[in-house]
């Protein structure tokens, strides 16, 4: 048998509650990955003026707290400046050209150098 639906005004008002402070807790979790501050669970409570034992009990706001600090690593960024693999390989091929043209620059500078002092040693004789 299903259960009865409750309609006190007391039942209502904690549904309410419940469902009011679950959207505090996730704008709080997305403003801070759009911010790319650290997501933890004391980040989280701060940020939406809830207790951390009520993260820790709501399953699925606890899920995706641990989804995103497993995914932050090192530093974290802000989601809109996140790389993709494809501006992640272009910004290689870039870096890669600049170092070829650096490093042809280098020897041309490097030949123009010992020519100068070869000039000046020959003039010192």
């Amino acid at each position: 048998m299903s259960e009865p639906i409750t309609t006190s005004p007391l039942a209502v008002a904690t549904q309410v509650r419940v469902h009011y402070t679950r959207c505090k807790a996730e704008a709080a979790i997305r403003r801070l990955d759009e911010q790319g501050k650290p997501i933890t669970f004391a980040a989280v409570a701060a940020a939406a003026s809830v207790s951390r034992s009520w993260l820790y009990r709501e399953s699925g706001i606890r899920a995706e707290i641990n989804r995103l600090r497993a995914g932050q690593g090192g530093g974290a960024r802000p989601s809109a400046e996140r790389a993709s693999a494809e501006s992640v390989r272009r910004q290689r091929e870039v870096l890669l050209a600049e170092i070829a043209r650096l490093r042809e620059e280098n020897r041309h500078l490097r030949e123009e150098v010992a020519r100068v002092f070869g000039e000046r040693r020959a003039s010192e004789r």
